[in-house]
């Protein structure tokens, strides 16, 4: 692994002491990311404000972390997390001025060969204690990229045997273990076996099987996990050796093809050719055999561990993100993970640049917040290509925002491509439930979401709506309220609302909610003018019922009570 991890670890400190080292520790890993402690820390990559918190949900997003903090610290918050030794990503504890580095779960991910090179970078010495990784120099149960580990229990015994004085003798290719100090002996009893023979396990031997071994399928064959895993048993090949399907790419989107894959534990790829043989054989001319053909199914085994990018395209992937109001911390995990995991990012330059930072091998694609149907489309185009793409809006995607351009995009087209890509809509918190949350209920009861701009519809809807709307004595939210292209709707649609509400009805103003500057606002309707609105401000109208009242510290609470006309008993 050297520096590098399979995935870009966080890099999460407390205090601003802390941050020169946590930027030599970047430079070994280019693509990670600084956290830093907000209120307390300039300069870092994100801000968080709870650590516990941040710790945690990055531990469940099997993000390798470096915690520049103490030991005890990082320890007693992922204690509730850790249910089982082998199912975890490395976390590493480093002395704020870089003095130490201590490695502390993640054995079987690489955590000891991060901390050796956290500390050659550092120039000091890591912390290993693992007893096998002290006298061999490498961690036998924790075989490189493209091969995995056949029994991890046995493997346990193993290696407890190598420490208590035993021999090994080495079968089958394992070149990393060429500068391992193992006790080598061509006749020990003890044997690490490197290859993909399906084998009964055994005590005496440490299984690693190299993930060279492709399954060509046709989509339409039932019990295909049934089917894949007796096909392999009658070619005497391992389960484990398994490194992915592959099928037509006619059948992207067929789910039970990716059912079966996630139960096999593999990725599928997909190409052209009318046979699964066919298929095998133009993605891997080198093949070595056996090339089993069988009623849509044919298994192919390279010379070595498989480059799954290099197989054919993968399933491209769109996701249609909402960013929240702005701040980090009001980012669900999901979108922070698909964030991650993107090739492309597209939207708006302003939302864009607000779901940063990026890697360096992210491609942004920053257009004018007019256009929306070429954004989509230029979407779909890059993820028929097998690419992961993002589409960022602000608030929750579906309010007013890219989640609707995307689908109508997808409805116009007859291209199978599209049609074919992995589609999911991630929600966000939008501007008008941001702004409530700050002031309290206003939106406690039933309410209307409107957006004032006549854009993309007439203003006489907008008109209808509105008093419709104030009849039914609604709470109303107004998205989009002026610009300068539109300086007198707002004007007009206050004259509406006054209609149905009294002058002292509560109006709350926020601006920029969620991003730095805020500001918050609690007035009337009768005080209410429209200069005292812009674009980036969300306008929340009362019903009859909205009531305010003042808070300890100042300002006032907002509130729709829950009940309606008749307060009920108690």
């Amino acid at each position: 692994m050297g520096a590098t991890s399979i995935k870009a670890p966080a890099i999460v400190i407390l205090s601003k002491g802390a941050l020169s080292t946590a930027q030599r520790i970047q430079r070994l890993y280019p693509d990670a990311l600084i956290y830093g402690l907000a209120d307390r820390v300039e300069g870092a990559d994100r801000s968080y404000t709870e650590f516990g918190a941040t710790l945690r949900s990055l531990y469940q997003q099997d993000t390798p972390i470096i915690a520049l903090c103490a030991a005890g610290i990082v320890i007693r918050t992922l204690a509730p997390l850790l249910l089982e030794k082998g199912a975890e990503p490395p976390v590493l504890a480093v002395a704020e001025d870089g003095s130490a580095v201590v490695p502390l779960l993640g054995g079987l991910a690489g955590v000891n060969v991060m901390a050796r090179a956290i500390a050659a970078g550092l120039k000091t010495n890591a912390a290993i204690t693992t007893s096998g990784e002290l006298r061999f120099g490498t961690c036998l149960l924790n075989p490189p990229p493209g091969y995995t580990l056949g029994d991890l229990e046995l493997g346990k015994r193993f290696v407890s045997d190598l420490l208590s004085g035993e021999t090994v003798r080495i079968e089958g290719e394992a070149p990393w273990l060429a500068k391992a100090q193992l006790p080598e002996d061509e006749r020990a009893q003890l044997a690490i076996h490197v290859g993909n023979a399906e084998r009964e396990p055994s005590a005496h031997e440490l299984l690693i099987y190299p993930r060279n071994v492709l399954v060509s399928v046709d989509a339409h064959i039932e019990n295909l996990v049934n089917v894949v895993r007796a096909a392999l048993h009658d070619s005497r090949i391992a389960l484990q050796s398994l490194a992915c399907l592959l099928a037509s790419e006619t059948v992207m989107a067929a789910s039970a093809l990716h059912v079966a894959a996630q139960e096999l534990g593999v990725p599928v790829r997909f190409t052209s050719g009318v046979s699964a043989s066919d298929r095998a054989q133009r993605v891997l001319p080198q093949l070595l055999p056996p090339i089993t053909p069988r009623d849509g199914i044919a298994i192919a085994v390279a010379p070595q561990p498989l480059d799954i990018e290099r197989i054919g395209t993968g399933r491209g992937r769109l996701a249609v993100i909402g960013l929240g109001p702005g701040a980090a911390e009001f980012m669900i995990p999901a979108v922070k993970a698909e964030l991650a995991r993107a090739n492309d990012v597209l939207g708006y330059e302003t939302y864009v640049r607000m779901a940063g930072p990026f890697r360096a091998d992210q491609v942004l694609h920053c257009t004018d917040n007019r256009e929306e149907m070429q954004r989509a489309r230029h979407a779909f185009e890059l993820a028929a290509q097998g690419r992961s793409v993002v589409v960022v809006s602000s608030g929750d995607p579906g309010v007013f925002a890219m989640a609707a351009a995307v689908l109508e995009a997808l409805h116009e087209s007859d291209d199978p491509r599209w049609h074919a890509v992995d589609l999911e809509i991630l929600p966000g918190v939008s501007a008008s439930l941001a702004t409530a949350a700050q002031a309290g209920a206003p939106l406690g009861h039933d309410f209307c979401v409107m957006s004032l701009s006549d854009n993309l519809k007439p203003w006489d809807i907008i008109e209808k709506r509105l008093d419709l709307a104030c009849q039914a004595d609604l709470a109303l939210a107004f998205y989009n309220p002026i610009s300068r292209s539109r300086p007198w709707q707002l004007g007009r649609a206050l004259e509406i609302v006054r209609q149905h509400r009294v002058p002292a009805t509560p109006v709350t103003l926020g601006r920029d909610i969620g991003r730095p500057g805020q500001t918050l606002r609690v007035i009337t309707l009768g005080e209410l003018t429209p200069e005292q609105v812009d674009m980036r401000t969300m306008v929340l109208v009362g019903s009859s019922l909205t009531t305010r009242f003042p808070r300890a510290e100042g300002r006032h609470w907002v509130y729709t009570p829950r009940w309606y006309g008749i307060k009920p008993a108690g």
